[in-house]
């Protein structure tokens, strides 16, 4: 075991690094393309309204975007660093795609960024919103090549392996890999329901406090309106997924819900809502609320269908199954609790308790909706852990194990840069909450001029008179 000491330190300071790096990089795809949604507004309806949120929030998303960057170069340099025989073993395709996401993706959004935050009252109002659906779409992209890249090593294909590295015979083949659909989709949802969910925690918290009580009910409205398409259809991707799952990741999908015996033929898997697991004895522990064949719809969407047993598979290539069971379980009930808390809030805006007047009396609506802020971020970790710790023993599943694609390092060596990381991230950490809990605290300027306005000189007369 101690010969595998650096392995399982670079694994946790993969895993911390890249907890910390999508923590904000998911909420900066999220908020750009809801500023795209508020600018559009604006251009389409000429409310100056959606002019002042638009710049409220691009000043978080300035933030996060700065956080995620900077948090997110040392991801990249630890392939080079701690899993030097897996980017050796890859990189005729996994090295393409983050170069594609550097080039394509992180240049197109820095390209137009400037443009974005400063270029207000120096281009055209067409010109400014096109250079925020092309900050937004640089975001989108930088996701998607990332998530395009971890589905390949979730579900290879478009090569073969020769032994000692990846031969890559169709490009199109590997890019689009039995997983690619349902990963990237299921993350872009996320990271959108993610902001959904902190916009209204904020503006909730802004209408508790009696500060721009209009400003910020419109923001929660805007909120609600998109999350009544997003938290649905985040139902349906992740059902999609996990039915992607069973047919390319047995192993995965059996530890996921500690299913340990293959159900016979002609008969529908049982599913247990709660258990612990006991991989030593081969069987859960305890199990609680077991519904009978619902294990084969899930999967299946049939009440008569085979699912694998973990006992089918040799221990040494079955997953860690206590963090996937439960990271599922938290990763869907969050999921369901998000669309439910849209149902009510809607079920209260067709009330009319949501109008400036009255919305300020629905403390606990409010209330629930600023304990959601951090409802999203739990939900992708979770999903994360799953998706991740799933994957294991398998670093490429079925191809190449953990312990062969990682650097022959000292463990005092990964220890040393783990804490160092740690530190780093901390102090980012605090100048992020430092910083925006200043622009919350701040509020919006609704005072700042609007583009396009005419402006009255000193005396308050109209230039022209």
């Amino acid at each position: 075991m101690d010969g595998y000491a650096h392995v399982m330190l670079s694994r946790i300071q993969f895993a911390i690094t890249t907890m910390f790096h999508i923590s904000w990089a998911a909420l900066s795809v999220g908020l750009s393309a809801m500023i795209v949604v508020l600018e559009g507004l604006w251009l389409k309806t000429g409310d100056d309204a959606y002019y002042h949120h638009t710049r409220f929030w691009s000043k978080l998303f300035l933030l996060v975007l700065a956080v995620g960057v900077i948090s997110g170069v040392p991801l990249e340099f630890q392939f080079g660093t701690n899993w030097d025989k897996f980017s050796a073993a890859t990189g005729g395709f996994f090295g393409n795609i983050l170069g594609f996401e550097t080039v394509i993706a992180f240049m197109l959004e820095a390209g137009f960024l400037g443009i974005m935050l400063f270029g207000w009252e120096r281009v055209s109002k067409k010109v400014h919103f096109f250079a925020t659906c092309m900050v937004a779409l640089g975001a989108s992209l930088s996701a998607f090549w990332i998530l395009v890249a971890n589905s390949w090593m979730q579900t290879p294909a478009g090569g073969y392996w020769d032994g000692t590295r990846y031969v890559s015979t169709s490009f199109w083949g590997s890019l689009f890999s039995p997983d690619m659909p349902w990963g990237t989709s299921h993350m872009w949802f996320a990271c959108l329901e993610y902001t959904l969910f902190v916009m209204g925690g904020i503006s909730a918290w802004y209408i508790l406090k009696r500060r721009h009580v209009d400003f910020f009910s419109r923001s929660l409205k805007v909120a609600l309106v998109v999350a009544i398409v997003v938290t649905p259809m985040q139902i349906y991707l992740g059902d999609g997924s996990g039915r992607s799952v069973a047919r390319t990741q047995p192993a995965k999908l059996a530890g996921i819900e500690a299913h340990w015996n293959t159900n016979p033929p002609g008969t529908g898997a049982t599913w247990h809502a709660f258990a612990w697991p006991d991989p030593a004895q081969n069987k859960n522990a305890w199990t609680l609320i077991n519904i009978p064949y619902f294990l084969s719809v899930l999967t299946t969407h049939q009440f008569i269908s085979q699912v694998k047993g973990l006992k089918d598979f040799p221990p040494q290539d079955r997953p860690p199954i206590v963090p996937i069971f439960y990271g599922f379980r938290v990763m869907a009930g969050i999921g369901f609790l998000l669309f439910f808390m849209m149902l009510g809030t809607l079920w209260y805006w067709r009330k009319g308790w949501l109008a400036p007047a009255r919305i300020a009396e629905n403390k606990w609506l409010l209330y629930t909706w600023v304990a959601a802020i951090p409802a999203g971020l739990v939900a992708i970790w979770a999903g994360w852990v799953t998706r991740e710790v799933g994957r294991q023993p398998w670093i490429i599943y079925g191809l190449l194990r953990t312990t062969d694609g990682a650097s022959t390092l000292p463990a005092t060596t990964v220890g040393t840069s783990l804490f160092v990381f740690g530190a780093v991230y901390l102090i980012l950490f605090t100048a992020l909450l430092v910083f925006s809990l200043k622009i919350i605290r701040t509020g919006p300027d609704l005072s700042r001029p609007v583009p396009g306005k005419v402006k009255m000189d000193t005396k308050g007369a109209w230039p022209w008179k």
